[in-house]
This record gives structure tokens, sequence and C-alpha cells, in this order.
């Protein structure tokens, strides 16, 4: 791998820092406004509404720039978000200008990679990219813990420093906000590096008319072609399951391990682990020809996930989330690397990948909003389990948010599995194209 790659990593591993911390700032945020339960899964579906309705814009966009000036200027939206939270927007439409920026940024970041390398390094070089990425959702999990404690020292100072000059103490949750900008004003600083890369299949047209239809086309094209059918399922429903997953985790950690806010930030870093140990595996193991075989280690994924139920130990709890992470890393970068190789054939990387962030955040929408409902019926929940004798079975009362607990976990588990198995009954016959 040449340096220009590694420029590429450390841009998306500052910029994924960033993503990640201000995910859990925000949740503070809203808390400290009382915001109900439910805001929380609001939260990321504000972020991801920028994804599907610029779909259409942002491919093209990708494609007819540079894509390291595509991704400065989205690092820049992503700063303008994290203003708007400090200056006391609604949080829940902040946190959408960021995924605004974010929505921008990911066809260039992903379709950088197949103008810089060759079809036979996109598996290695996606479980770079993975692995850093996970690597900064670790530390993103555990930075967005710390810098949201009221007695850090670095807080105290600031607030001692800057209240006189402000005429007001700025909270926590907003000094943390504070130091995530800087790591965006960081990764924008780091794009400007990027080696210059002459775009591929520029848009003949940029009519907002013509690039709907353009990425309708590609929509088609892609949904029509058999390899793009498996790999574009398999990444959809990857990543709306792992959007829900990670805030019932989030529950699972102060409900049954009984995990402050901090240490349960902390815990959802803990599955990014598994993830760069499955992407690393992958890399060694899975060739791009071969990569619809990794599709089984997808329904076990989602047996795993339903021993969530019965794990109330912090240290198996470890092992679990660890083991369902790699599960998700090995099938779904040989997934990703397929779709980046066919797209790329077809219509060009950036229309391609905007069309797989069209596809996989409606999924996250319609999930998050699934778990919000689940969430939102947690009394009538308590009645089911009470009816069922699930009370006695547990020796005690329902608490407030069990009853939605289980019942989002075990149905996200059954939707994985079985769409999983499916998926690989399917497609187990189809033929790799070079």
């Amino acid at each position: 791998m040449e340096l220009g790659f590694y420029i590429i990593l450390l841009a998306q591993f500052l910029s994924a820092l960033a993503d990640n911390a201000l995910l859990f700032a925000a949740i503070a945020l809203l808390k400290t406004i009382s915001a109900p339960p439910e805001y929380v899964p609001f939260l990321q579906q504000f972020f991801v509404l920028s994804y599907i309705f610029l779909a259409p814009f942002v491919g093209a966009f990708s494609d007819a720039l540079p894509k390291g000036r595509v991704m400065f200027l989205s690092n820049i939206i992503k700063l303008l978000g994290c203003l708007a939270m400090l200056v006391g927007i609604n949080p829940l439409f902040a946190y959408g200008l960021v995924g605004l920026g974010a929505a921008a940024y990911s066809p260039a970041k992903y379709g950088i990679l197949t103008e810089c390398l060759p079809p036979g390094k996109l598996v290695v070089a996606n479980s770079w990219m993975e692995a850093l990425t996970v690597i900064a959702i670790i530390f993103g999990a555990v930075l967005g813990g710390w810098i949201l404690k009221p007695n850090l020292p670095l807080y105290q100072f600031f607030v001692a420093f800057s209240t006189p000059l402000i005429g007001y103490t700025l909270n926590a949750p907003r000094f943390s906000i504070l130091i995530i900008l800087l790591l965006y004003v960081g990764a924008a600083v780091v794009n400007l590096y990027i080696p210059r890369v002459q775009p591929d299949h520029i848009p003949p047209r940029r009519n907002p008319w013509f690039l709907v239809q353009d990425f309708w086309h590609s929509f088609l094209q892609l949904w029509r072609d058999p390899l793009g059918q498996v790999s574009l399922a398999v990444t959809t429903i990857f990543w709306g399951v792992g959007s829900s997953l990670r805030l019932i985790v989030l529950v699972w950690a102060t409900l049954q391990l009984h995990f402050n806010l901090e240490q349960a930030t902390q815990l959802t870093a803990v599955s990014a682990v598994g993830i760069a140990l499955g992407s690393i595996a992958a890399a060694k193991w899975v060739r791009l020809e071969s990569a619809i075989k990794v599709l089984p280690v997808g329904v076990a994924m989602g047996v795993a996930i339903l021993g969530m139920l019965v794990v109330r130990d912090w240290a198996v709890a470890v092992v679990l989330l660890v083991a369902a992470g790699a599960m998700a890393g090995f099938f779904v970068v040989p997934m990703n690397a397929l779709l980046q190789h066919r797209g790329h054939q077809i219509m060009g990387a950036g229309h391609s990948i905007a069309v797989q962030n069209f596809n996989e955040n409606i999924s996250i929408l319609a999930l998050l909003g699934i778990y919000a409902g689940v969430i939102r019926a947690d009394l009538p929940l308590r009645h089911l389990f009470q009816d069922l004798g699930i009370e006695t079975l547990r020796g005690h009362a329902l608490r407030p948010t069990e009853a939605a607990f289980y019942t989002s976990v075990l149905l996200l588990a059954i939707f994985i599995s079985s769409l999983m198995f499916w998926l690989y009954r399917r497609y187990r016959h189809v033929e790799y194209v070079d």
C-alpha cells in the first residue's frame, strides 16, 4: 500500500472517532433537556435521513470532484453541526446536520479505494478501513464517556477559565462537543493531503431531475445484478441491525449489568474489538470470489445476540460481544468489497456507494423506528409478559424498559438469522464475475 492510502486511513480514523464520540455527547445533551427515552433512537433517525434524501446527489457529487476535496467539505459540514449543538439548537436537528456531512463523506471514503487500488487489494483495503473504523468506534465510545464526566480536571479548568469570559457555565455535554469539534478540524486538515485522483464516471449533466433519474437507474442496475443483490442485501441488513443493537447494548448494560452511562458506552466498544478481529480474519482467509460463502456466519451472529437475554455477568458479556462482533466483521467485510467491486464495474464507485447508503439507511430508519415503537409499548408488553407468566420465571416484577428490552433482542435475533439463512440458500450458487 502507498502512502496516500494511509493518509486516507488517518482521515477516516479522525472523522469516525469524532462521529462516535458525538453520538454519546448528543445522548447526554438530550438528558439535560429531559427528552423522552424514545428520543435516543430518534437521534439516529435524524442522522440517517440525509443519507436517504441526498442519495441521488451525493454519489454524483463524489464522482464529479476529487474525493479528498469531497471529504474535506463533508467534515466542514459535520463541524457546523457541532457548532449548532453548542449554540443551543435542538440536538435532533443539529445531529441531522452532522448526518448531512456524513452522507456526503461516505461515498468518497469508500469510492477512493476503488480509484487508488486494483480489485485484488479491495478486501485487504476494506479490512484496513473497517478495522480502523472499529478502533475509532472503540476509542470514540471511551472518549465519549470520559469527556462527559463533570469531575474531569480538564473540564473543571475550562469552566474556571471560560465562565468569566462568556458569562455562563458550559455544561459537560457541550464541553465534550467542543472537544469533538476539534477532531473534525483535524480530520479536515488531513483531508487536504489526500492524493488527488482523477474523478471517474463524471455525470454528463448536473440538474437535479437528471441526477434523480440517474440514481434510480443505478439503483435498479445494482439490484438486478445477482452479485449486487446479495452484497447489497447483506450490508443493508447488517447496518440496520447494528444501529439498533448499539442502543440495545446501552440498555442491557444499565438494566442487567448495572453499569453507569460511562461504563455502558465503553461496553458498546467491546463488540467493535470483535469486528476488528473478524475483519482481520476475513482479509486473511476470504477471497473476493468466494465472499458469498461467509453468509452462514450471519446466522450464528443472530444466535449469539440471543445470549443477551440470559447474560448478567460483565465478563461473560464481554466474551459474547466480542464473539458477535467477530462474526459480523467476518461476513460484512467481504460483502462490502464485493459490492464496491461490482458497483465500480457497473456504474462508478460514488454512484454504487450512494445506492448502498440509501438502502442501508432506510434499513436503519426502519429498524430504529421499530425499536422506538417497542420502547413506547413497554407497558403493554409488561402486561403481556405477566399473562405469559414471565414474571414468575424471573422471580421479580418486570422493571421499566425490561419487557421492551427482551422483546427487541428476540425480534432482532430472529430477524438477522432467518434473513441470512434465506440469502445463503438463494444465492450460494451465484458465480463471481471479474
